[in-house]
């Protein structure tokens, strides 16, 4: 097993495909953990390529990035011809399934006859390589219609929440490093490209105090939120 920021993944999954880019430069918020999420590759990687003998970086730094995971799919391509009422969103928020079988067609099937009107309730749904990609992102009606989702038990939550659901349940397992990977990717493009930085990120435990411990334990919440805030 790899540990990064305190999460463990299966060795050899950052090594069985070349990364997009070589280089990344170093922009506000960014950490090396949440780089090692970002493309696949481990912390300690990272500071072997560059020499680096301490975990700081700084803004505007040039980072090599060792092979890793592919640049993913381009987020902006898969999200176009969305309409979004930019106004509406102000929080972002990460779950897992608790199950490890399942995709948006399913759990929109569930949600149905659970007597959810829009069905899914989340607007994003990740896969684990089960009954979808492994890391593949499906857009839910929700976000198609620009719909509030149904994801938490806080109404202003829903209301104003984007919901990002990752296959798996990591009180058991951990996320695969495609899953971050794309997890980190859209949340970088729906809040800076989309939504121009203006929202807060949580995770279903830190809005349902006391009623969840979704995500699970095994999801890396305090490198998001390095990486988030």
């Amino acid at each position: 097993m790899i540990g990064i920021a305190g999460l463990l993944l299966p060795a050899g999954l950052g090594q069985l495909w070349a990364a997009g880019s070589s280089v990344h430069v170093v922009r506000k918020g960014d950490t090396l953990s949440g780089l090692s999420l970002q493309y696949g590759v481990s912390v300690s990687q990272i500071k072997s390529l560059n020499g680096l003998k301490s975990d700081m970086i700084r803004i505007g730094q040039k980072l090599k990035i060792p092979e890793g995971l592919p640049a993913g799919p381009d987020i902006g391509k898969l999200l176009s011809g969305i309409r979004v009422d930019r106004q509406r969103w102000t929080y972002i928020v990460g779950h897992h399934s608790a199950t490890k079988y399942g995709n948006a067609e399913i759990y929109n099937r569930n949600h149905l006859r659970r007597g959810m009107e829009n069905g899914l309730a989340y607007h994003f749904v990740i896969g684990n390589g089960i009954d979808s990609g492994d890391g593949e992102i499906e857009i839910g009606p929700r976000w198609k219609k620009q719909l509030e989702g149904g994801h938490v038990r806080k109404r202003e939550v829903n209301l104003h929440g984007i919901g990002i659901c990752l296959v798996g349940n990591f009180e058991e397992t951990h996320p695969s490093r495609k899953q971050m990977a794309s997890f980190t990717r859209l949340v970088d493009h729906l809040g800076g490209s989309v939504l121009k930085h203006k929202y807060k990120f949580a995770v279903h435990k830190e809005i349902d105090r006391n009623h969840t411990v979704c995500p699970g334990r095994n999801f890396p919440v305090r490198a998001m939120h390095e990486r988030f805030g």
